[in-house]
């Protein structure tokens, strides 16, 4: 599969600065067990976890190994295993905004500096320039050198420059990777093996046979604990700006000439570039922006979004967006696409539906006669293409039915988690699933006269019950065009 080698990794040092935050624990050390279980790490391949706690080394391991239990199934957690990998793991306690904290990681990594180093930045933005000031100073910095951070880059075009400016003092682009974990997903990639390995769906793959486009990513869950990074952000920073953006690019890209990450992140960024700007009066008619009011989910009863705990009661943070979109381009232009993302939904769920149009002239009695390529990539990752064909019995009547790829069934190997991809890709040296800057400028170029046209309406968001699938409004937008959302549509399972 793409960019994916199950060859062992070259001898690495890996600095996860905020070692002791929830995405090392819950995310990032696990995908690195995992990868330790499939023998890909080298003898020589070492973890240093490096915060502000102080902790022994022992106390962290068994901090590390509480949360491995409870993020990594029973089944997959094996004992040996899990002591060998230990045993890569260090702990050192670091001030990052003390020089002096740098020279002790000098003293642990400079025995190897043959080595491929990555620092990974799992932190608040505001600390990105330090960090990357402190590693150079250090002396750290080497031509085999890489350092990753994770999403949202900014909170605009202007603070997202001025990260990327920050980061370009210490490090070459070739050397800077922009996470979104989406990418690392085995479906999102097949997206692209779906499209340009099939000679089947290139010629419908275009205006003259596509009618609509639906990108969702339903969260069942609240705030969960992180009122005061969301209220300051919403859910257009936190998930369109990036995840359904690069659903929306990777999904309506031209062929690149081949698989080199250069080739493939052009194509994408000319699709950023192509969305057709929405501004002034145009966001309050392609946009919908809501927030959850108390309801019920999983037969449970939900507070308000303006009731958690930290939220400020006039909070006017969007937890729902929906947008119809755009692209300015030969193959798409006239088609819409509908993006939406919320919070306290009915369900988890994160779904591309491709509507073609329907027959010309149909000769059966059907109340439709759309075909529908529907790609789902959680809460399980499949495929289905949805024709009709004639029911049993002696009336001509045509239902509904499914060619069904289930990945789980068709692939009996263990599917590696989206941070195993991306930080083995890391490792490599390979950048075709990370962002390149003018990829992350074109994006918040688009979102941000967004921003503006909702700060400039003021208001409120659309209320919506938690457990419901958005406010009434974004049934609205879509119902200009004719069409309707996926729950709404008996005939989308």
């Amino acid at each position: 599969m793409l960019n994916t080698s199950d060859t062992q990794l070259p001898p690495f040092d890996l600095v996860l600065f905020g070692g002791t935050g929830d995405l090392s624990l819950r995310k990032l050390l696990p995908a690195l067990y995992f990868r330790h279980h499939e023998a890909q790490l080298p003898k020589q391949g070492r973890i240093i976890a490096v915060a502000r706690s102080d902790l022994s080394r022992q106390q962290f391991i068994e901090k590390m190994e509480a949360a491995a239990q409870e993020h990594i199934k029973p089944e997959e957690f094996h004992r040996d295993t899990w002591g060998t990998f230990c045993e890569r793991v260090n702990y050192l306690r670091v001030d990052i905004t003390q020089q002096e904290d740098y020279e002790k990681l000098s003293e642990v990594l400079g025995d190897h500096p043959d080595r491929v180093r990555v620092f990974y930045l799992s932190t608040a933005p505001s600390l990105f320039k330090r960090i990357c000031q402190g590693v150079n100073e250090a002396g750290l910095v080497s031509e085999k050198s890489r350092v990753a951070l994770e999403k949202p880059l900014g909170r605009d075009l202007e603070s997202a420059l001025e990260i990327n400016d920050e980061l370009a003092e210490v490090f070459d682009e070739k050397q800077i990777y922009r996470i979104d974990h989406y990418l690392g997903k085995e479906t999102v990639q097949n997206l692209m093996a779906l499209r340009f390995g099939n000679a089947l769906f290139e010629p419908l793959w275009r205006r003259e046979h596509v009618r609509d486009i639906q990108i969702t990513i339903a969260e069942s869950l609240g705030l969960e604990g992180r009122a005061g990074y969301y209220d300051q952000i919403g859910a257009l920073r936190d998930m369109v700006q990036n995840h359904l953006l690069q659903l929306l690019v990777i999904l309506t890209m031209e062929p690149p000439i081949s698989i080199d990450p250069d080739a493939i992140r052009d194509e994408k960024i000319k699709v950023l570039r192509a969305l057709k700007p929405i501004a002034g009066k145009d966001v309050i008619k392609s946009t919908v922006r809501g927030q959850y009011k108390e309801g019920v989910l999983d037969g449970k009863s939900v507070v308000a979004y303006r009731n958690a705990d930290g939220v400020p009661p006039s909070s006017s943070t969007e937890t729902y967006v929906a947008i119809k979109a755009e692209i300015d381009s030969w193959r798409w232009k006239g088609v819409p696409f509908f993006l939406r993302t919320g919070k306290s939904m009915p369900e988890k769920r994160t779904e591309i539906i491709i509507n073609f149009r329907s027959v010309p002239h149909s000769i059966f009695e059907m109340p439709d006669s759309t075909n529908r390529l529907i790609i789902r990539l959680q809460p399980e990752e499949i495929i289905k293409l949805q024709i009709f064909a004639k029911g049993r019995g002696d009336a001509m009547r045509l239902l509904p039915v499914n060619l069904d790829l289930d990945f789980n069934q068709a692939f009996k190997k263990r599917q590696m988690i989206a941070y195993e991809r991306l930080l083995s890709d890391m490792i490599r040296g390979n950048q075709t699933l990370f962002n390149h800057r003018d990829e992350v400028a074109a994006a918040w170029k688009w979102i941000d006269p967004i921003i503006a046209g909702w700060e400039a309406e003021g208001g409120t968001p659309h209320q919506y019950a938690a457990g419901t699938w958005g406010p009434a409004a974004a049934s609205a937008l879509i119902a200009r065009d004719g069409c309707v959302w996926a729950e709404e549509n008996a005939h989308v399972e």
